[in-house]
């Protein structure tokens, strides 16, 4: 009897672990495929958003949005960007199928019989995706104080922790 219970348990996290895709540096293929997309608004002026696999943290989906904010701004021969607006966002995880172990009580008639109970659950689905969306305005010349980065350095410093520079 534990055998087949340990192979459907084993069946479950498989299962969850096969369709979570991993967070790659690319363009989105689709809205809900992880990756980059990027909107022009205006001159100067773009939305860009990250969107990375499930379980992937924070600091890794910002990131990929600002490498991406400054490979734009460069292409189109600004020198720095600030960042006007930022949303993250998660979607997704928590719902996941889960696998639950309990015990109880019963009566039977003239007999009865206690048990003490005892569950717990683990969830087997994905964790959550993040998607960061970053409003960004691009400027060229000394770059302002404040809140604003050098595309340049940007590039190499997060395009150099993944492998690309």
């Amino acid at each position: 009897m534990k055998t087949p219970l340990a192979l459907v348990a084993c069946a479950l996290v498989l299962g969850a672990c096969a369709t979570a895709q991993p967070t790659v540096y690319r363009p989105q293929a689709a809205a809900t495929d992880v990756g980059f997309a990027q909107y022009k608004m205006e001159d100067g002026r773009y939305r860009v958003t990250f969107r990375g696999g499930p379980g992937a943290p924070v600091g890794q989906v910002t990131d990929y949005a600002l490498l991406r904010a400054a490979e734009l701004a460069l292409a189109d021969g600004y020198s720095w960007f600030r960042v006007a607006d930022r949303i993250t966002q998660s979607t997704g995880g928590g719902g996941g199928p889960t696998f639950s172990v309990g015990g109880g009580s019963g009566s039977y008639g003239r007999r009865s019989a206690v048990g003490l109970g005892v569950g717990t659950s683990f969830n087997l689905g994905p964790k959550p995706a993040l998607s960061t969306t970053l409003e960004v305005v691009f400027g060229k010349g000394p770059r302002p104080p404040g809140e604003a980065y050098d595309a340049q350095s940007v590039v190499n410093t997060i395009g150099k922790g993944m492998g690309r520079v």
